[in-house]
């Protein structure tokens, strides 16, 4: 019984872990190009720098595309 717990567990926590770290956006900027891009990831590199108004975190991809118009380096492009 105990085996069979564990699995379901393992498996529940599959298939729940990547639906949490899914509802993150950001608007960033490529330091090269000036070209803004959403990403679903933080950056945590040199080549792209986060723009969004005080690193503001979009919960969906829509928002992030409405946040990233209101972005004046982004709408400058």
């Amino acid at each position: 019984m105990n085996f069979k717990t564990i699995v379901a567990a393992s498996l529940l926590a599959a298939f729940v872990t990547p639906a949490f770290a899914a509802d993150e956006f950001y608007v960033v900027q490529d330091v090269k190009t000036t070209k803004c891009t959403i990403v679903d990831k933080k950056p945590v590199d040199t080549t792209t720098t986060v723009v969004s108004p005080s690193g503001t975190v979009y919960k969906t991809r829509t928002e992030a595309e409405t946040g990233m118009k209101s972005v004046k380096v982004c709408t400058s492009n």
